[in-house]
């Protein structure tokens, strides 16, 4: 994990750079390193002390169509499958612009990261997508982990500077309403740093409950999957400047999130994309498990405040390393026998021997009659151990954020570009609809990330 990086000694914090990052999370880390390879002197700021942001806390994969991993698992697909797929999952209500270039600039973003001997080659599938796109190491290690501590290479080896504990309170504007540095306090107190230009990367507000209940009162209470340092802040920088907020009231409620122990663990959608079946108290199924997480999520609110439970095998758990971690942690129940399991996870046995032999015949026929669920049925749940993990609903992704056009330039109300101001992940709003598909927040981090880097070297240009 990003704990073996030593963040840079504050002692070192200069007063001038080309271009300051804010947020060292998988965007923020890959626009400084492409920025960086173009020429440019960047720094990247994180207000914590740790580093990764709410990316280490992502365990799917990166969503890409077209790739030569896909071609080499016998796969074929297309980038306007890949965009038909996202643009209902987010009710339509996606921003074209971004849609377009986010999916037709997947397949060049995995082959980025190979270049970087950051390797995907292993594939997965997520809720709301027709094929296998989620790009994963063959490791099957989670992917948020592996990325920032593989990008944190490259940021050690390039010798990027990067500073942890240090918070970014203003954007500076010259008379020219162009960016034209950063007011931060730092553990030694307060600076003012100058650049010509800022890539915000600062994730969105998940763990914000002030600003989270402002758009979504409905929210209030809800547990979060997010850091404490996902408080929306960049977007809060970014309007204090005159930016655009887009989709503030989109807010993912992810449907499996584990949360009897002190934290919130999300339990992540690879469970089910590896062929995991969800019952209720009774030990019945209720809903396509790889349906999005907002059809889902309902699902599991509608049984009453019980939550559901993660039903599957050995063969799953194989497949899943994640699932290590959970039993590590004590998240995760077992028993020889699924009738045992019913016993251990106080469900009715009966009804989940039935369902779970129900499910067999399902994925040996591919044939769901129950709820039409056609992904994700490539192992049934018949090789012991059997596993359970109780889950309910948790608030996971915020899809509202800084308005932008496909370049990363923030914009105005008025639609305007504040000059030297970019923005990519989860601070921006607008790309997911009202709905984000799982994969989809890693693959927006390196492909915009990989824009914003491009960009700030054109701007700097001119």
């Amino acid at each position: 994990m990003a704990e073996k990086f030593v963040a840079t000694d504050l002692a070192t914090l200069k007063d001038n750079y080309d271009l300051i990052v804010i947020g060292s999370g998988g965007a923020g880390l890959t626009a400084a390193i492409q920025a960086h390879e173009l020429g440019l002197h960047p720094v990247i700021l994180e207000k914590m002390p740790k580093i990764g942001g709410n990316t280490t806390r992502a365990s799917s994969g990166m969503n890409a169509a077209e790739t030569d991993v896909q071609l080499n698992h016998h796969i074929v697909d297309s980038f306007e499958d890949f965009y038909a797929d996202t643009f209902k999952g987010g009710g339509q209500q996606n921003n074209q612009e971004l849609l377009k270039y986010f999916t037709e600039h997947s397949a060049l973003a995995i082959d980025w990261l190979a270049d970087h001997h950051i390797i995907l080659d292993d594939l997965t599938i997520t809720g709301g997508m027709s094929t296998m796109r989620t790009h994963r190491p063959s490791s099957m290690a989670p992917i948020g982990g592996f990325l920032v501590s593989e990008l944190l290479k490259q940021v050690a080896a390039e010798q990027i500077p990067l500073y942890t504990d240090v918070k970014v309170n203003d954007l500076v504007l010259n008379d020219a309403h162009q960016i034209s540095g950063v007011n931060v306090t730092t553990p030694n107190g307060d600076r003012t740093l100058t650049a010509k230009a800022v890539v915000l990367a600062t994730g969105g507000f998940g763990a914000n409950q002030a600003l989270l209940t402002k758009y979504r009162a409905d929210l209030k209470g809800y547990n979060t999957t997010n850091q404490p340092g996902a408080t929306g802040d960049g977007i809060e920088l970014a309007q204090a400047i005159g930016a655009k907020l887009v989709d503030m009231d989109q807010v993912q409620v992810h449907p499996t999130v584990q949360q009897d122990t002190d934290h919130s663990y999300l339990i992540g959608e690879a469970v089910r994309g590896e062929g995991a079946i969800l019952v209720n108290q009774q030990g019945a199924r209720f809903v396509n498990e790889l349906d999005t997480r907002k059809n889902v999520t309902a699902a599991i609110d509608g049984l009453g405040g019980t939550g559901a439970w993660l039903i599957f095998d050995r063969g799953i758990r194989d497949r899943v390393k994640a699932v290590e971690f959970y039993d590590s942690i004590g998240l995760v129940k077992t028993a020889d026998t699924v009738a045992a399991l019913a016993e251990t996870t106080k469900l009715d046995a009966a009804t989940l021997t039935a369902t779970v032999t129900n499910w067999n015949q399902a994925v040996a026929s591919h044939q769901d009659a129950d709820f039409n669920r056609t992904t994700g049925m490539d192992r049934d749940i018949q090789h012991g151990p059997f596993y359970s993990i109780h889950i309910a609903p948790a608030v996971h992704y915020t899809m509202g954020g800084v308005a932008i056009n496909h370049l990363t330039q923030v914009l105005t109300d008025q639609d305007q570009v504040i000059n030297g101001l970019f923005a990519a992940g989860e601070v921006v709003g607008g790309l997911h609809g009202n709905n984000r598909i799982g994969g989809n927040s890693i693959a927006e981090t390196v492909i915009f990330g990989r824009q914003a880097g491009q960009q700030v070297f054109k701007y700097l240009q001119q």
